[in-house]
This record gives structure tokens, C-alpha cells and sequence, in this order.
């Protein structure tokens, strides 16, 4: 009988091994490997899932739509471009924790006035799962980390190219005016041919004639172009004249809403650009503190409890008249910096400050002392004397210069980098 029953076990096993196997075979031949990028692959599922990301975007026309034929071959090329940049990131060790996660889905949700659960509730009634979308996001903070670690060390901005900028912008209203632009790129490097550029500028001819016709022209960004941005319809963004390529900055001059201007030649192709939109300046006011505080460092022999008892101790002569917050700051704080001026820190931005520091002079009223409260640097107490609203408009030129010039210095090397990236990468299309 235990003969029986172990024969009956054994083939119990072997029926479920077999069709263990066959159900694992199925599942894996709904995937499969579309491109061999370097030690990594491009999956057919991607593919499929990035098509159909675009589709439910709300640029996509599905009137006039390319085909997916057209879709496939644009999202397999952003895919090599990700897999090549997500495998350097792993190589440089770069990571994006949990909270860094949460803090950048916050921030999108609040961008988009919604709730994360609203933006959760979303994502899953456009067929992602939320897993797949914290994923994707982590993808993409990752790369813009690559990104920057990689490209930012090959872009340099002067000061005098920042005081230059500015004077240009003082000079000229026109500058400060951000343009929102589309664009169309049909590829071809300076290496080619005569006769692929020829082939190029040929192409590029025939998309101005089909846009020259009334067609879409993020539907053929979709269709057409060879650029980043070709699957959000070639949309670039906002930018000013000096944040965008030269040959850009030359093209669009004086054009309007509506306008489209190309072929423009560069050195990785043929643009077509578009400006979508435009819009002015305004005037930057900032709210700014003049504050004093005390500050006491915990130590080996100094406990936390102490340096809270001692604060309140000195809020507690201060308010009994027996001595001055500046006497008590010049006697007792440990900060360097303020100590010798009785604690008194000047005027400032609040954001200038540590985040807890920067939370108790926004919300504490004036002329009134802190509890103590703890930052990186120790304890303290502090109290806001004075608030005033400042005219920040010239250093927010000053700023801004700075990022108009990175920004166009930084696409123009970015676009160059991930060339050169793409062109070291071991790049093979898997036969079906």
C-alpha cells in the first residue's frame, strides 16, 4: 500500500512538474528581448507599455495618429537611451531611496493640484499600475542624476558672462520674453555623407511641406523626429532666447505664436521648430528676517536636556529684565559668526537657514523668543526683531542669467553626450 501511495505521489509531482513547466514556458513567451544594450536588454513589454503610455497622454490624437509601427521604433530608442544611462548610473552607484521618491511624487501630484491617491487613482485608470509609476519616476530622477553628474562637469558659465547677460537683459525687455517651442529633428551627424545629408534635408523638406498643409505638428514630432522629446509631440519646454541653442535663438527671433522656422542645420541633424507659446517678466519680491538667536552645543559632558534647560534659563532673565538677549548671546552662544554682535544674524531670506530654523522665523511672531528647538548645529532659541518685503529682481536677474546660459550651454552638451554615449554602446536588434 505505501508502494501505491509513493507511486501516486511520484506521478502527482511529475504531472505538476510538467505542467509547472508548460505554465512558466506561456508566461515567458509573452516577453522577449527586442535589443541587447551593452549588459543590459530592451524587453518587447516596455516597448509595449511606453506605446501605450503615449497613447493615453493627453497630446495624443488618435484621429491622426502614427502608426504603431512609428510609436514602437521611437520608444525602442528612448529605451536604449534609458538602458545606457540607467547602466552607468548603476556603475557610479547612483540610487534613489524611498523618501527621495516620495518627496518627488508629492511634488508632481502638487504640480498637477491633485493628491497623491488622486494621482495614484489616475495612473491605474490610464492601465499603469502604481508600482510601474514609482518605478518610472525613479528611472527618471536617476538619469537626470547621471545627467548632471555627467554633463554638468562640461558646461561652464563666466561671471562675466552672467554680468554680460544681465546688462543684455536690462537693455533689451525683448530678452526676458520665454518662448514655448516644439521641435521636429531629423537626425543626421557630421560625420554623414553628402549624399545622407542630402537624403536628410530631403526629409525634413517633405515635413515642412505636410505642416505647410495643416498637419499636426506634434503628431509628426511623434511620427518624424529623431530628438528626446519626439513621443511628448517634440515639446521643449519653456525657455528664453538665451536659455535655447544659438542657431535657435537666431531662428525664432521676432516669430510668433503659431510660427514654424527650418530647416535649421546643426551638427547632429535638420530642426523644425514651432513656437507654441510665449510669455514676459515679472517683478521678484522676497520676504526677508532680520533675526537673532543662541545657540548651545550638546557635547560629551553637555547633554541635550542641559542646553534645552540652559535656553530656558536665559529666555527666563530676558523676559525678568535681568539681562539683554545681545549680553546673554555675547556670553553664551557657541555660533562665531553672531556671538560678537550680540546673536544678531542680519537680514536674510528665511531659506537661507537650516529647515527647522527657517520653519521658526517664518512662523514665530516678532519681538517674541522661541522655545529652544533643535537643528543640526545644536540648540537654540531665536527671535525675529524685524519682517520686510524686498526687491529681489535684480539678483533674480542675476540668477536667472546664471541658468539661462547653464541651461543652453547644458542641452547643447547633453544632446552631444548622449551621442557619444550611444555610439560607444554595444547596440543589437534581437531577430524575432
Amino acid at each position: 500500500m505505501k508502494k501505491i501511495a509513493m507511486f501516486c505521489s511520484a506521478a502527482v509531482l511529475i504531472a505538476s512538474s510538467f505542467l509547472l513547466n508548460n505554465t512558466v514556458h506561456a508566461q515567458q513567451i509573452l516577453d522577449r528581448v527586442v535589443v541587447v544594450v551593452d549588459d543590459g536588454v530592451v524587453l518587447q513589454s516596455q516597448i509595449d507599455h511606453l506605446v501605450q503610455q503615449v497613447k493615453s497622454g493627453q497630446n495624443f490624437n488618435a484621429d491622426n495618429a502614427p502608426s504603431d509601427e512609428v510609436l514602437e521604433t521611437q520608444a525602442i530608442e528612448r529605451l536604449i537611451l534609458q538602458e545606457i544611462q540607467l547602466q552607468m548610473a548603476d556603475r557610479m552607484g547612483i540610487e534613489i531611496d524611498d523618501s527621495q521618491l516620495e518627496q518627488a511624487i508629492t511634488e508632481i501630484a502638487g504640480n498637477q493640484d491633485m493628491t497623491i491617491a488622486e494621482l495614484r487613482e489616475q495612473m491605474v485608470s490610464n492601465g499603469m499600475s502604481w508600482a510601474t509609476y514609482r518605478e518610472n519616476i525613479r528611472n527618471e530622477l536617476i538619469i537626470q542624476q547621471v545627467q548632471r553628474a555627467a554633463v554638468q562637469q562640461r558646461v561652464s558659465v563666466t561671471p562675466q558672462e552672467i554680468d554680460n547677460l544681465v546688462k543684455l537683459i536690462d537693455d533689451n525687455q525683448e530678452v526676458q520674453t520665454e518662448y514655448r517651442l516644439a521641435q521636429i529633428l531629423i537626425a543626421a551627424d557630421s560625420n554623414a555623407s553628402q549624399t545622407e545629408l542630402e537624403e536628410a534635408k530631403s526629409r525634413a523638406d517633405a515635413v515642412l511641406s505636410l505642416l505647410d498643409k495643416d498637419r499636426d505638428f506634434s503628431d509628426l514630432a511623434v511620427r518624424s523626429s529623431s530628438g528626446s522629446a519626439a513621443l511628448d509631440g517634440g515639446d521643449m519646454g519653456w525657455m528664453t532666447v538665451n536659455g535655447m541653442p544659438t542657431l535657435f535663438a537666431e531662428a525664432i527671433d521676432g516669430k510668433d505664436v503659431g510660427e514654424i522656422v527650418g530647416p535649421i542645420r546643426s551638427g547632429i541633424g535638420f530642426h523644425i521648430l514651432k513656437v507654441q507659446d510665449k510669455r514676459g517678466e515679472q517683478t521678484v519680491e522676497v520676504q526677508e528676517v532680520k533675526a537673532r538667536h543662541i545657540l548651545i552645543k550638546p557635547s560629551v559632558i553637555l547633554s541635550d536636556n542641559k542646553a534645552k534647560e540652559m535656553l530656558n534659563q536665559y529666555r527666563e532673565q530676558v523676559a525678568s529684565g535681568e539681562k539683554s538677549f545681545a549680553e546673554l548671546a555675547r556670553e553664551h552662544s557657541a555660533d562665531p559668526g553672531s556671538a560678537s554682535r550680540g546673536g544678531d544674524l542680519g537680514w536674510a531670506r528665511p531659506d537661507k537657514y537650516a529647515p527647522e530654523f527657517k520653519q521658526k522665523v517664518e512662523t514665530i511672531d516678532a519681538n517674541t523668543i522661541s522655545e529652544p528647538f533643535r537643528t543640526q548645529f545644536g540648540w537654540h532659541i531665536v527671535e525675529v526683531t524685524e519682517r520686510r518685503t524686498q526687491d529681489a529682481t535684480q539678483e533674480s536677474k542675476q540668477e536667472r542669467a546664471y541658468q539661462m546660459l547653464f541651461s543652453r550651454k547644458f542641452r547643447e552638451e547633453l544632446d552631444n553626450w548622449q551621442q557619444e554615449m550611444r555610439d560607444q554602446a554595444y547596440i543589437r536588434r534581437v531577430a524575432e
